[in-house]
């Protein structure tokens, strides 16, 4: 399938969110699946809790105040590694200490995906956020994280590091959060297709292949750019 055939699939997501890594692993095994369409992602913010400090709060006081119990934060993380583990994620909940605030890290994302940085950023960045947290337990509230992330992706650090200690882009990602939210989106990982389909939740490999393949056809067919009917 040609080029001008391919799709854009924007992921809105959250890098403190288990199911948006999960997610993650699955859309690149979509693709794969889906052969010869071409896919280009791009990820789009959403904070599953904005009213998080900026300095973050303790992990596990967090986690039992919005589950409840020990026993119930248990079985979800139970079920949500085994989850993981077939994607090749290893959750490393234990060890987490910090919930953090995403602001920054959403907006470090969107400076991936600048002209200023090296093409096919973006996902790498989005990538090493989600296992820096979920894996490693580091803290992805942390601005030298950050910067380091940044570096390792090849992106300017001192640039990365000024325009953090500023509120460059805060407003914009807000925005963007805000206008998924009016659009329906209440959970992540939510994946939009050419800006009309959404397919919502860590949906299987299968299931988001064959919605990129049907999204794909109906615009190689131009049927994605007829008026609905009324």
């Amino acid at each position: 399938m040609s080029e001008e055939n391919g799709i854009t699939v924007d992921v809105i997501s959250d890098v403190v969110c288990p199911w948006c890594f999960i997610g993650m692993k699955r859309l690149e095994t979509a693709m794969t699946l889906a052969g010869d369409v071409p896919v280009s992602v791009r990820w789009r913010p959403y904070q599953l809790d904005p009213t998080i400090p900026a300095g973050g709060m303790p992990r596990k006081e967090y986690m039992l105040n919005k589950f409840g119990s020990a026993e119930r934060l248990k079985e979800i993380h139970a079920q949500v590694s085994q989850l993981g583990e077939a994607e090749g994620i290893r959750f490393n909940f234990e060890a987490i200490q910090t919930s953090p605030n995403t602001l920054d890290a959403h907006r470090l994302i969107r400076w991936a995906a600048s002209p200023k940085a090296p093409a096919g950023t973006q996902g790498p960045v989005v990538r090493r956020l989600f296992e820096q947290f979920f894996e490693e337990a580091r803290d992805i509230g942390d601005r030298a994280v950050l910067v380091e992330t940044a570096v390792e992706a090849g992106m300017d650090g001192p640039l990365v590091e000024a325009l953090l200690s500023s509120n460059a882009d805060a407003e914009s990602v807000q925005s963007e959060i805000a206008t998924a939210a009016q659009m329906g989106v209440r959970g992540v990982p939510c994946f939009l297709l050419e800006g009309k389909y959404a397919v919502m939740g860590a949906q299987d490999a299968e299931t988001l292949a064959d919605a990129i393949r049907q999204v794909a056809a109906a615009k190689a067919k131009g049927e994605l750019d007829k008026p609905a009917a009324s």
